[in-house]
């Protein structure tokens, strides 16, 4: 069953949520890059490191040169792996497909989970002359990045899964794009599913202690209060990877509230949990947010985690089927959520890169909206990339429909309509995760 928020709604709610957020993603611990997409010579893929360069040897023709900077290594190493994959994903397609009007450079930097080191990677794509990027994912990594990095070089930066309200907002010459929704959404679908779905009256918050975590916290404990008359008991910062959290959960859980809601990501969140099943039991309610949606943690924990709901981004677009066939066929196991945004994000930027007909950033931002937005041209979805770059290269109008939307971009790089997923754990269910709804959003 899908039910829709209107987005002033959300805007009503969003004043304080204000800093970053990060998404994740339902997905394997997986880090390998899968079989190459074949195609073209002289090729060269280093998937199990930071770095992974692929390069037609094809003379004169052009070269479209991409770039994809995700979390490979630190606390988001089990979800950027596979988000990773699939923002390399439509090159590897390309390649494969053949007789291309232009050949292909694409590069891979790991942001380790770190700002600086995020810089860094950025940096170092930045000198190489990459004039696009997938990424960066988690928003403490990607505001720092766009604002350093991206923004003086003029580089476009397409992120699917940074989800900062304060995206929205940046400064950022129009170079900065997202497939993925903004927490200001997010904190609102919270606060339905702890009042309309669970019932719950009364929760305390705790999250990581970074700009990801306690905008999100904010964002939600606003929309809980203010349009759910609940009451948010206690607002705990938590650091990441930490040996104990049994200190911050008792603070948390003193007066008993009714849902304890937990914003953090799947290395921090093993301890956490085993943490509360220890002195907790499965009576209350856990909330948790995208970052904490792992398939693997039921087992990592020692618990079925029953009692433990979710919130994320749903891939819905209407190239989500084909999208599923081709990430299976390449890397034999099943897509997570914001592996389908990182594909719509490199496959955008692709195109727009063609139209532009140049290497250049400032150029292609301003084809991103021409190859997303709908208009009288060819539709291009996942299953016919390869066609639809051909024709854009001959000049034909195109636009992309993806997987994990449509990819309409607003004036502010945001996207304009989006769905989310109400998840409960459930170890009965195949990849321990059931889809219990969804929540449609349109701007």
């Amino acid at each position: 069953m899908a039910r829709e928020i209107d987005r002033r709604d959300v805007l009503k709610g969003a004043g304080a949520a204000g800093v970053v957020g990060l998404a994740g993603c339902i997905t394997q611990n997986e880090s390998g890059g899968g079989g190459g997409g074949g195609g073209g010579g002289g090729d060269t893929e280093d998937t199990e490191s930071g770095m992974e360069t692929t390069e037609d040897s094809s003379g004169s023709m052009r070269t479209v040169r991409h770039s994809v900077l995700m979390p490979l290594t630190g606390d988001l190493a089990s979800l950027g792996g596979p988000i990773r994959d699939g923002g390399t994903l439509p090159v590897k397609q390309l390649r494969a497909a053949g007789d291309m009007p232009v050949s292909f450079d694409q590069t891979v930097e790991d942001t380790q989970t770190d700002p600086q080191a995020g810089i860094q990677a950025a940096n170092a794509l930045a000198n190489a002359g990459y004039p696009t990027v997938t990424g960066p994912a988690s928003s403490g990594v990607n505001l720092q990045v766009t604002q350093q990095v991206f923004i003086p070089n003029g580089m476009v930066g397409c992120s699917p899964s940074s989800t900062s309200p304060n995206v929205t907002t940046l400064d950022d010459n129009d170079l900065v794009f997202r497939t993925a929704p903004s927490d200001a959404l997010q904190g609102q679908v919270m606060a339905q599913v702890a009042d309309n779905e669970l019932g719950n009256s009364s929760a305390s918050v705790m999250y990581v202690n970074n700009d990801y975590g306690q905008a999100l916290a904010n964002s939600f404990a606003e929309a809980f209060e203010d349009n759910h008359s609940g009451t948010v008991q206690q607002q705990i910062a938590f650091e990441q990877e930490q040996s104990s959290y049994t200190s911050p959960l008792s603070t948390a859980m003193d007066n008993s509230p009714s849902m304890l809601v937990v914003i953090g990501y799947p290395a921090s969140g093993i301890q956490i949990f085993r943490d509360f099943y220890a002195n907790y039991n499965n009576d209350t309610d856990v909330l948790v947010t995208d970052g904490l949606v792992d398939p693997t943690l039921p087992d990592e924990v020692g618990n079925d985690m029953a009692n433990v709901f979710a919130t994320t981004p749903q891939a819905t677009g209407p190239g989500q089927s084909e999208f599923q066939e081709l990430y299976q066929d390449e890397y034999d196991r099943a897509p997570g959520v914001f592996n389908a945004h990182a594909y719509d994000a490199s496959a955008v930027c692709l195109l727009a890169n063609v139209v532009a007909g140049s290497n250049d950033g400032n150029a292609i931002k301003e084809e991103m909206r021409t190859v997303a937005n709908p208009n009288d041209g060819m539709e291009v979805t996942p299953g016919n990339l390869a066609e639809g770059l051909r024709a854009a290269a001959e000049g034909e109008s195109v636009y992309y429909q993806g997987a994990s939307s449509s990819v309409d971009f607003d004036e502010n790089g945001d996207m304009t309509a989006v769905t989310y997923a109400f998840l409960q754990y459930n170890t009965d269910m195949e990849g321990n995760v059931e889809e219990l709804s969804t929540i449609d959003f349109e701007a």
